[in-house]
């Protein structure tokens, strides 16, 4: 039976208390100054999920009030990462679509007396909030009169001043235990181009006082955010209800739930930018982290993504998934839609005695159990297995191939290993094999899978392992420490022609080692897969 989660359950005492449920709205502000992680995706699915189930309408809000970071590259892959993940929004909008409105606000919080431009600089403001433990310094300039705080905040927005040399601030409780409330900054000054709005403004708004007033503005009925925004709470409820109008009476409200916590990875944009930086992960859609681009690049699917988080729910209680739950999901749809095709690691020759030549067997193969499309397997007098799967002297334990014991090919037929040839420095050269045509397959409890060596082609590989070498590295001060220098290892292969024709969006299970996906950076002459997921357990 379905449980709602507890914000479904606010929405639905919110109706009952006579909240129109046509005014209900949802939003996802990523702030554009980076690629969105999975992190991102349990926020963008909670909206959405809300807005489909109410029927109200999801809106894309980009936070750009920080001209610093911000690009318009970042506003590309998040839209495109959206878009891939499958969901669709009806509004597309821009904190800097409001620069102006938010302006307007903070003038009527100065002659409200509620704000006032501070001449310190950003260390001595910080130092007088002091800690949640003692009593907060005020400014000396706390009292200036509305009429001055007014002029200077316009010179503010002309540009007279000089970044750092005012700010400001909103007039609260200098005192209160919620450091969030000690006179926060609305304005600095940024004289800073905005891959936007351009070189209009020099004043950006923060994000305490742009966040929740766009949310006013466009009408947000409950503003959902991760749990580290619980201390913001009081401050943004603080605002709305110093701009408030009163025929407006949709006033959004704040909720928390908990974030997103993988361990062996990170979910932290700055953090991913370190490493970046540090070129310990080649860029964004590096397949090791866990953006979307580079769970994308790797081989995920959407669908696998939203189950996990649909199975991991939404509460208040922070908790790190297993990245086992994500593999499981993964492994699922997989198995479903992945072709099946051959492929050799370490390859050892075989060399069957009693086939022609020169004669090539086609054979036909599913490409998968659920599918109605079929392959041409080649099969030759020289085939390639994998060295692991032939051991010279047999052991108990041992079913594969050996001296004298009989196993099945793949799709093909019973085999048994006749002799070995070594070369001069005591190395297998080849094995001599033996096909047999007319052997049941339940006598054999072994099938191994093989190559033609005739019309096999080498293919690259890149392994991925855990990033980091610790659990929890998001719980370290130093964690670019603990990167896993092993994270990525590269092999060569060799595979059935089958797969010259491999595509990005296709997915691909090698027989017994796992699945795959050709990566961006192949070309006809060289392509490369990326391991998206191992058959076997890794952690």
């Amino acid at each position: 039976m379905y449980q709602k989660n507890f914000l479904e359950k606010i929405i639905d005492k919110d109706i009952k208390k006579g909240f129109p449920k046509e005014n209900l709205s949802f939003r996802f502000p990523p702030e554009p100054n980076g690629y969105l992680h999975l992190g991102h995706v349990k926020s963008i699915y909670l909206n959405f999920y809300l807005a489909e189930k109410y029927k109200g309408p999801f809106i894309l809000r980009f936070d750009d009030t920080n001209p610093i970071k911000e690009e318009s590259k970042f506003i590309k892959a998040i839209k495109k990462d959206i878009k891939w993940l499958g969901f669709k929004w009806v509004k597309e909008t821009y904190a800097s679509d409001y620069f102006f409105e938010l302006y307007k606000l903070a003038k009527k919080l100065i002659l409200k007396g509620k704000a006032y431009v501070d001449s310190q600089n950003k260390k001595e403001i910080k130092e007088q909030r002091k800690t949640s433990y003692e009593v907060g310094i005020k400014s000396p300039f706390r009292n200036r009169s509305k009429k001055e705080n007014l002029k200077l905040f316009k010179k503010m927005k002309d540009g007279f001043f000089n970044e750092g040399e005012c700010v400001l601030r909103a007039k609260i409780d200098m005192n209160s235990p919620n450091l969030k409330l000690r006179d926060p900054i609305m304005y600095r000054i940024l004289k800073k181009k905005h891959y936007k709005t351009k070189n209009k403004w020099v004043i950006y708004p923060t994000y305490d006082w742009a966040h929740g007033q766009n949310d006013y503005l466009e009408k947000i009925s409950h503003s959902l955010c991760t749990l580290e925004f619980k201390h913001n709470n009081p401050l943004y409820n603080w605002f709305i209800l110093q701009i408030k109008n009163k025929n407006n009476v949709i006033l959004p409200k704040q909720y928390e739930y908990s974030r997103l916590n993988l361990n062996y990875s990170i979910m932290s944009k700055k953090k991913i930018q370190i490493l970046i930086k540090k070129k310990m992960v080649d860029n964004w859609d590096d397949p090791r982290l866990p953006t979307i681009s580079g769970l994308r690049r790797r081989g995920f699917t959407p669908k696998s993504i939203c189950n996990f988080i649909k199975e991991i729910g939404i509460s208040k209680r922070e908790n790190n998934i297993d990245i086992s739950l994500l593999e499981f999901h993964l492994k699922k749809h997989l198995n479903q839609i992945a072709d099946r095709v051959m492929v050799v690691f370490n390859p050892l020759t075989l060399i069957i005695e009693n086939f022609n030549k020169t004669k090539t067997k086609w054979l036909i193969e599913k490409t998968n159990p659920n599918s109605d499309i079929y392959r041409k397997i080649p099969f030759s007098r020289e085939i390639y297995i994998e060295s692991k799967d032939f051991l010279e002297t047999k052991t108990d334990n041992f079913f594969r191939l050996s001296i004298g014991q009989k196993v099945r090919l793949k799709s093909a037929f019973i085999i048994k290993a006749k002799s070995i040839i070594k070369n001069n420095n005591g190395n297998i050269k080849y094995i001599l094999c033996k096909l047999y045509n007319n052997i049941k397959k339940k006598n054999n409890k072994a099938t191994l899978h093989w190559v033609s060596k005739k019309y096999s082609f080498p293919i690259n590989i890149n392994f991925y392992g855990k990033l980091f070498n610790i659990k929890f590295p998001n719980k370290v001060k130093n964690f670019s420490n603990y990167v896993n220098e092993n994270s990525k290892l590269q092999a060569k292969a060799y595979a059935e022609p089958y797969l010259k024709n491999a595509k990005p969006e296709n997915k691909y299970q090698f027989i017994r080692s796992g699945y795959f996906c050709l990566d961006k950076e192949s070309s006809s002459k060289n392509l490369r897969f990326n391991q998206i997921v191992s058959l076997q357990k890794k952690y």
